[in-house]
């Protein structure tokens, strides 16, 4: 699936931004404002069912699954870029892209290596096999952060405005099945980790990264959404990983 693409910046250092669930490339307005139109161009990406690319089209049997959203990716992103960054969910995927995309960099941005919720198992399929769990699971990630400020609530509500709600479970439960193994980077790749990334990367897996050639870099003082929360101090992290 061919994805919505929006370009920001004319210079000769080509970045593309990959959003996490529920957002979409407005998510990175402020990061793209911290920077020097002159020297970077952004390609700012929307993931299946958000923003303005195509929704799943169930009928014809396509899916919510990170091979389907990874996919998408690497048809719709040109390789050879000086970066990719992933947030989120947008990390995830884009562990699963950097081998045949290929870019100069790898920036990960709390990526949802370890969510904690069932993955495998009994227990797992009895928890999402729960009645109005996906249904729940929107209710509960549907929210916008207020110390983002006005202008990003607004972005953020815009974005979710869009999103197709009927992925949920499919992806929360297909990230939850597949944590990522700590293994040696494809390319230069950087580990940011936020206030929050216990939550998405295994605190044990962090020395292993380090071990296998990783730069891990603390963002301290800020939490997951740390593009809203600060875009300047994120483009900073990025600009320093390059």
């Amino acid at each position: 699936m061919r994805l919505h693409v929006e370009e920001r910046g004319r210079g000769p250092v080509r970045i593309a931004l990959i959003h996490g669930f529920l957002a979409d490339g407005a998510a990175w307005t402020d990061v793209v404002a911290a920077s020097d139109p002159e020297r970077y161009a952004f390609l700012l990406v929307d993931l299946r069912g958000h923003g303005s690319s195509p929704r799943a089209d169930r009928p014809r049997g396509e899916r919510y699954d990170i091979a389907s959203l990874a996919a998408d990716l690497a048809e719709t992103l040109p390789t050879g870029l000086d970066a990719i960054v992933g947030h989120s969910l947008g990390g995830r995927l884009l562990i699963d892209i950097v081998g045949p995309l290929r870019p100069a960099h790898a920036i990960y941005l709390d990526p949802g290596f370890g969510l904690k919720l069932p993955g495998r198992g009994l227990g797992a399929r009895l928890f999402w096999a729960i009645p109005g769990l996906p249904r729940l699971l929107a209710w509960l990630y549907d929210r916008t952060d207020p110390a983002t400020g006005p202008a990003n609530v607004a972005l953020a509500e815009a974005a979710h405005a869009a999103w197709d709600r009927s992925m949920v479970a499919e992806v929360l439960h297909d990230v939850a099945a597949n944590p990522v193994t700590p293994s040696a980077p494809i390319v230069p790749s950087t580990l940011v980790l936020s206030d929050d990334a216990k939550l998405v990367v295994p605190r044990a897996d962090i020395e292993q990264y380090e071990r296998l050639g990783w730069t891990v870099t603390r963002f301290p003082g800020i939490r997951h959404d740390m593009a809203a929360l600060d875009g300047a101090r994120t483009f900073e992290v990025i600009q320093r990983a390059l």
